[in-house]
This record gives structure tokens, C-alpha cells and sequence, in this order.
């Protein structure tokens, strides 16, 4: 049993991203698109489910066909596509939880202490946001952000701002070391042949 005043665990949930228009996939969406015989959505659901406490679904098309695996699935609520930041803003804003983990439904390899590691990384250095990384470069599209962040995020794309890295470099943050394997991603049609 734990100790009697001992902190509660932080609360983490996670929000696939599979809201964007898929133009280098030829506009297809991406989320349902099949590798090795299974949509991209399925792989990203399988790995980060059970590394969370609650997962939500990002989602602008087909909102049926995702909300059959069982999790919320949430409409950008800004308009015009704005990006990935969108579907963030929409998670934030739904999710009971500290921390939100985001990921992209098209990197089917996604470790599974993604989050474990993140969250340990972002508490010892006492910052709101870790981001994945290889050897070669930063992943930031998978990242761990303290929920209380959303004001930031909020401002950010009010200002027209849309590119993740820019708002990510707004923020107090760390990088965590994966395999590079982990971050395979799927942008176009040739990619899914491996």
C-alpha cells in the first residue's frame, strides 16, 4: 500500500492525431489507411492505450468509423485546418488529466515507455514539455505536455501561429532518447511497403 500523504501518480492521457488532410497521402485519411493489413489508427490505439489513463482520438473525417474502437473522438474546434496544434487544443480542452501525450496515427512503432519516459524526464527536470528524439533529430510531434498549458497553446494559435516546434520552443522542455525505429512514419503511399 502507499504511504499514506504520498503525492497522487500523475494522471495521463493521450490524443492520437489523425485530423489532417493527408495531402502527401493523396488525401486519403491517413488514420484508416492499412499497414500490414491494419489501419495506422489501430497501431497508435495498441501501443499508447495501455500507457495512459484516459486516450482521445483527434479526428475530422469518418468520426464514426473512429468512434467504433471505443474512445472519444474530437473535431478540431477551430476552423480551416489549422494543424496538429488544433487537435492538441481540442485534447486539452477535453481530457481530465496532468499531462496529455500526443502522438501522430502514422508512426505505428511508437515505443511503449513512450510516456513512462517522457513523464520521468519532464518531472526530474522540472519542465512542462518533453519531447521524443533520435540520434538524428527531435520527434516533435510526439511529446508529453502538462495540461495546464493550454493558455499558452490558446494565445499561440490566436496569433496565427501553427507550426509545433515554434510553440514548443516557447516552452521550458527537455528531449528523451528513443530508437529511431520508433518514429517511422508514414507520409506517403510508398512508405507503407516496408
Amino acid at each position: 500500500m502507499p504511504a499514506a500523504n504520498a503525492p497522487a501518480a500523475p494522471r495521463i492521457a493521450a490524443v492520437i492525431l489523425a485530423g489532417g488532410l493527408g495531402r502527401r497521402m493523396g488525401g486519403v485519411d491517413k488514420g484508416l489507411v492499412e499497414y500490414r493489413k491494419r489501419p495506422l489508427i489501430e497501431w497508435a490505439l495498441v501501443a499508447l492505450a495501455p500507457q495512459v489513463d484516459q486516450l482521445v482520438i483527434s479526428a475530422n473525417r469518418n468520426l464514426d468509423t473512429y468512434a467504433a474502437y471505443g474512445h472519444r473522438v474530437l473535431p478540431d474546434t477551430l476552423p480551416d485546418f489549422p494543424g496538429p496544434l488544433a487537435g492538441v487544443l481540442a485534447a486539452l480542452d477535453a481530457v481530465q488529466a496532468d499531462w496529455l501525450l500526443v502522438a501522430p496515427c502514422d508512426t505505428p512503432h511508437l515505443p511503449p515507455d513512450l510516456a513512462a519516459r517522457l513523464l520521468n524526464a519532464a518531472q526530474q527536470h522540472q519542465v512542462p514539455l518533453a519531447v521524443a528524439a533520435d540520434e538524428a533529430r527531435s520527434h516533435h510531434s510526439c511529446f508529453l505536455v502538462r495540461t495546464d498549458q493550454r493558455d499558452s497553446l490558446t494565445a499561440f494559435l490566436a496569433r496565427g501561429e501553427r507550426a509545433v516546434r515554434h510553440w514548443q520552443a516557447g516552452l521550458a522542455s527537455t528531449t528523451v532518447m528513443f530508437d529511431r525505429a520508433c518514429f517511422a512514419n508514414f507520409n506517403q503511399p510508398e512508405d507503407l511497403r516496408s
